[in-house]
């Protein structure tokens, strides 16, 4: 099903569109696994949006896997990320952005993106997640 729901499709697809470079997480352990063969684009868990109901059902989802990865001592790779990418596998967003409209101060603006509309910046991941940095 469609869902009304707007992502980006993350910074690591801009000139990768292949599916098995995707960092979804394939531990068969995590609630966030996504099978090899499976998976289309690899969204960012940095911005996404829709209505209230959708938003909660989601926001839901995730946390209920993450939950359940928890109580089997286990973290899906990309967090909330990898819940996230599985829950959008499975429940198609209707409105997909592509990376310029969310890029990264990590990385350099390549020559084809005119113009970036909204600017990540650069954090300490060691400070705010608990795993180090992952």
């Amino acid at each position: 099903p469609l869902l009304p729901v707007s992502c980006f499709v993350h910074i690591l697809c801009y000139q990768n569109t292949l599916r098995d470079g995707f960092p979804y997480e394939r531990r068969p352990e995590s609630r966030a696994f996504i099978p090899a063969d499976e998976g289309d684009y690899y969204y960012t868990a940095a911005v996404w949006g829709g209505y209230l109901e959708d938003m909660y059902k989601l926001v839901r989802y995730c946390y209920k896997q993450s939950e359940e990865d928890a109580k089997n001592k286990i973290e899906a790779i990309w967090q909330e990320e990898s819940h996230l990418n599985k829950y959008l596998l499975y429940n198609k967003p209707t409105k997909v952005l592509s990376p310029e409209y969310l890029w990264s101060d990590y990385d350099g603006i390549p020559e084809d993106i005119r113009v970036v509309r909204i600017s990540q910046l650069i954090k300490n991941y060691a400070e705010v997640r608990p795993n180090g940095g992952h």
